[in-house]
């Protein structure tokens, strides 16, 4: 499952590998990894894939769920797709109430005490994701846990999830990525080591010079 879908990442450029010429985020970070998931809402094959995936992973690993919740805005079209798979209720997460109409953060029917499981496109440091699982448990739900499409495996992201109490299962991940696309040929096989330096302290720019 993993490298089946870190190659349907790679192959339509959802995850883009370029430590030759670094991406730079909106912190200045410079970064060798550009990551767009929404990207495999327009390649049904690839859509496929992974909307199964994410059904296969709420059956194995919650398989008392009985709602899945998206994050606003790139969780709401996997979580939909998903739980028609799975024949099951579905809602999405804003990350603020609105400011007209009824206000809501969470839409969709949710019910004190429901068993549900948030859908998430990508993980990095998870700051946003945990604000949708504390958000869901304010409001009366149970939060089994999440299943992403990717995850960096950033320690910040690792800590937060672990203070935050919840749990996080991925369809595959950075060192998955990086090694089927060195395997791939998608970057070179020395380009590696670079990479999870990277992954391991984005704040530190050294790996651009290795």
């Amino acid at each position: 499952m993993k490298e089946l879908i870190a190659k349907d990442l790679l192959k339509i450029h959802a995850v883009f590998l370029r430590p030759e010429e670094p991406f730079t985020w909106a912190s200045g970070i410079k970064s060798p990894i550009y990551c767009d998931n929404r990207l495999t809402l327009t390649a049904p094959e690839v859509r496929n894939d992974i909307e199964n995936g994410l059904a296969r992973l709420v059956k194995e690993n919650y398989p008392q769920a009985e709602a899945l919740f998206g994050t606003s805005t790139a969780g709401i079209a996997h979580a939909a797709i998903t739980a028609h798979i799975l024949d099951m209720p579905m809602g999405y997460v804003r990350s603020g109430n609105k400011d007209h109409g009824r206000q809501n953060r969470i839409e969709g029917s949710l019910h004190a005490g429901e068993k549900v499981v948030v859908v998430e496109d990508l993980i990095s440091t998870g700051g946003s994701v945990i604000e949708v699982v504390e958000a869901l448990r304010e409001a009366g739900a149970e939060v089994l846990g999440i299943v992403s499409i990717f995850t960096y495996g950033m320690q910040k992201g690792l800590d937060r999830l672990a203070a935050a109490n919840v749990k996080n299962v991925s369809l595959t991940d950075f060192e998955c990525v990086v090694q089927t696309a060195a395997s791939e040929n998608y970057i070179k096989a020395e380009d590696v080591e670079r990479l999870i330096a990277f992954r391991n302290n984005p704040a530190d720019e050294s790996w651009i010079k290795t």
